[in-house]
């Protein structure tokens, strides 16, 4: 099986560039929102795939600073469980931040989908209450 993963720099600039897309603000304009939550739609699908790319660099990451960190203790035998794990975890903060992004800016497309759907029903309550469109 072959996987394309995207390289941690490439997930980095991805999800800046959404993320800066998400928190522009939009008018109430219906056409406008209905554009952005297209939009969104599209970048809560991308950004679950990018979550899914930077754990796989964080896991990739965790096993070899595993094997490191236990090689190093192998040879010193001092350091308990929990000391290796803050270890281990010190050495995959780039990889974990990448995820902790991922799934904020996926969340953050969420709720702007969210919004949307809440402008698009006030516009159609908006409409039948001013008689524009059947009940």
């Amino acid at each position: 099986m072959e996987l394309h993963i995207t390289p941690p720099e490439g997930i980095l600039r991805e999800l800046e560039e959404i993320d800066a897309y998400l928190e522009t603000p939009h008018s109430e304009e219906l056409g406008e929102v209905t554009e952005y939550g297209q939009q969104a739609a599209v970048y809560i699908a991308r950004t679950g795939r990018l979550l899914a790319d930077a754990r796989h660099h964080l896991n990739s990451r965790m096993r070899e600073a595993v094997f490191q960190t236990l090689e190093r203790q192998a040879r010193t035998a001092g350091a308990t469980a929990k000391a290796t794990n803050k270890i281990v975890d010190s050495l995959c903060a780039d990889e974990q931040y990448l995820c902790d992004m991922a799934e904020r800016v996926n969340r953050a497309a969420v709720h702007r989908l969210d919004w949307c759907r809440t402008l698009i029903s006030k516009a159609k309550e908006e409409m039948r209450l001013a008689g524009m469109q059947p009940t």
